[in-house]
């Protein structure tokens, strides 16, 4: 019998379960393997300090982003008193599976496939990788950490059928020298509806490679032919293609994270994505972590109401940004004029120093009042044309 049955192994369910393993929690992990997300892989230094990120997961040092206009409009914004560190989740993923065993969880290889319930027990039913038979592991908890369309939230979570997602791409490719189009230290995101109708593509440097994709939630987008053409108008045609990858993005979190019984989820799962920017894996691990704190408050008394303790603990820190993202995709991204905008605001810099301010920190920067109040100005200034989006 285990306290807690993690199902899936990605960056949430893996932190879930090295924390409940840390607290003395018996855990087990069950993860497919093998899969690798699509993802920019960009860290900023909260995520390294939080949850003690060696160095030598850290492939990227990033000083810059510049962001690109329909137009073509270039607008860089430095990155001060720190750094955005990139991951490669081919590798990141490994790490963290690896330092929850060394924690005490016991590792499972497979597919999750249902979960069983009797009288005086709960049990996660996978199928095992190595012997293809089915296999069950009985427990007192369940924490679904297995992506967004989660199966665990579909079949156990109100709501968990129906979370709105976007389809993310990308290639990583073998990165080029440093030329006048790619710059190793520098993220690149493109805000053009020829790439993207709804969302945007990048190019983040990888070290010795760099992903290079798109995401969009409108049907019959080409995704592969969206991410070739980003590739050509950056100049990474000709490098050469090292792996290929696609996986759906929630959209917004879950207005429920439990079932008032024994699952909670974490992550993606629970739809833990930032509007706007896509960014996914500092929410995914702080997840997994009010998750184990959420799990481990149940079990020590017996209330399955501390469950909800999960989504209490992360939205009432995050909120507030969650709100702020999506109104900002929500005005901004809904075609090329207001993406014209978008990158035309950004040349302010109170926008470029507030935003890389609550990027880093992860929270709204609240010491500048007048600040705030001058951006909310040219917002609406920009968003009611008062100003042409040649204005910098």
């Amino acid at each position: 019998m285990f306290d807690v049955v993690v199902v899936g192994g990605g960056p949430s369910g893996a932190t879930a379960a090295e924390d409940l393993a840390r607290s003395g929690q018996k855990v087990a992990m069950i993860d497919r393997d093998g899969r690798v997300k699509p993802c920019g892989g960009a860290i900023p230094p909260r995520l390294i300090e939080d949850f003690l990120i060696p160095d030598s997961q850290i492939v990227a040092r990033i000083n810059t982003a510049r962001m690109i206009s329909p137009t073509q409009r270039q607008v860089d914004i430095p990155i001060e008193n720190g750094f955005v560190g990139m991951v490669d989740r081919k590798d990141f993923d490994p790490f963290l599976r690896d330092r929850a065993a060394r924690a005490g969880v016991q590792c499972f290889t497979g597919t999750y496939l249902r979960i069983e319930r009797d009288v005086d027990k709960t049990s996660v039913i996978y199928r095992d990788k190595a012997t293809g038979e089915t296999c069950a592991l009985k427990t007192k908890l369940v924490i679904g950490a297995d992506g967004a369309r989660s199966r665990v939230a579909q079949s156990n979570v109100p709501g968990g059928d129906k979370i709105p997602y976007v389809i993310a791409y990308h290639e990583i490719i073998e990165a080029p020298a440093p030329n006048a189009s790619y710059d190793p230290l520098r993220c690149d995101v493109i805000y053009d509806g020829a790439i993207s109708p709804d969302f945007y593509g990048w190019v983040f440097p990888h070290g010795k490679s760099a992903s290079v994709g798109m995401g969009t939630g409108v049907e019959g987008i080409d995704l592969k032919k969206a991410t070739a053409d980003l590739r050509v108008a950056s100049g990474l045609e000709g490098c050469k293609t090292i792996r290929r990858e696609g996986a759906p993005i929630p959209l917004r979190p879950m207005d429920r994270w439990d079932n008032g019984r024994d699952v909670v989820l974490a992550g993606d799962a629970a739809g833990v994505v930032a509007p706007s920017s896509g960014e996914g894996i500092y929410y995914a691990m702080l997840g997994g972590r009010v998750a184990a704190t959420a799990a481990s408050a149940c079990l020590a008394s017996g209330r399955v109401k501390d469950l909800r303790l999960a989504r209490k603990l992360f939205m009432s820190e995050h909120k507030s940004v969650f709100k702020v993202l999506g109104a900002m995709q929500n005005a901004y991204y809904r075609n090329d004029d207001r993406r014209e905008r978008f990158v035309s605001l950004c040349h302010d810099v109170d926008v470029q120093k507030l935003t890389f301010e609550a990027y880093m920190n992860k929270r709204l920067i609240k010491a500048r009042p007048l600040a705030h109040l001058k951006i909310g100005l040219k917002n609406l200034a920009h968003l009611t044309r008062l100003v042409s989006a040649e204005h910098t």
